[in-house]
């Protein structure tokens, strides 16, 4: 079994550090104040470690791939992206901007609303090919909620990442979420002190999807390629091999 590629842990002075230099500009006065507000429960509550922010770019529009594996991704995702000097946007459901202050958080922050199984179903996708020629930062998850993995591997993902990246042209940095599904179980169970690892890869390379027709069978390779350099970092990470073949919440159970 391959031995874990485990990022140590931050330490206090880094921790600090982080706190003082972060990235706050941009953030809209609502969600800067909810990162003021969760940051120290992140840094203090958790046993944090990441490593491969390098691969951010400092500047310009940048697509992030990440595995989800709990609900508290985002508060971790959003840590690490703005503690390397950017400032993230979300794709989330349009539900969300019903609720008073989440709508805040949410419409202030410049994130992009889903309007799932609706005619705008398509505006997401719009909305986040502009926010990258804008030069944003862009967070995604393939997978469009928590893996139904059984032992939480990335599963098959939707190919609207693989639209977004082919037909923006800008990097896709692939992330690994590990740990944060002991933070807060999908059945809601919440754990402190528990360790969490993010670990950024270098871009995924999609250059034989530049000029291709956006045909499913394109789109659906380039996000095959995007979801194994996922499941790489995740691999790494556990210190496990994956399985041969994603799961696939589509996939009709055998009879038997």
């Amino acid at each position: 079994m391959p031995t874990p590629d485990v990022p140590p842990l931050l330490t206090a002075r880094q921790r600090l550090l982080l706190t003082l230099r972060r990235k706050r500009r941009t953030s809209g006065f609502w969600f800067g104040l909810a990162i003021e507000l969760i940051w120290p429960l992140v840094m203090v509550f958790t046993r944090l470690g990441w490593k491969g922010g390098q691969h951010i770019p400092p500047t310009g529009g940048v697509l992030i791939a990440a595995n989800h594996v709990s609900g508290c991704d985002p508060i971790y995702d959003t840590a690490f992206v703005i503690a390397h000097r950017r400032m993230p946007r979300y794709l989330a459901k349009s539900e969300l901007w019903t609720v008073p202050i989440v709508r805040s958080v949410l419409g202030k922050g410049q994130h992009i609303p889903v309007y799932r199984d609706s005619a705008r179903a398509m505006d997401a996708f719009r909305g986040a090919v502009e926010a990258l020629e804008r030069g944003e930062v862009v967070v995604f998850y393939p997978e469009a909620t928590y893996t139904a993995d059984p032992d939480g591997w990335p599963m098959k993902a939707k190919n609207g990442i693989g639209r977004i990246a082919v037909q923006s042209g800008v990097p896709v940095i692939p992330l690994a979420n590990w740990g944060t599904q002991e933070v807060l179980s999908p059945k809601g169970k919440v754990g402190l002190f528990k360790r969490v690892s993010l670990v950024a890869g270098p871009p995924v390379d999609l250059s034989e999807f530049v000029g291709k027709p956006r045909t499913r069978s394109n789109l659906d390779a380039a996000t095959a390629t995007i979801m194994s350099a996922i499941t790489g970092l995740v691999a790494d990470v556990r210190g496990e091999e994956p399985p041969e073949l994603a799961y696939d919440p589509a996939r009709k159970p055998l009879a038997g």
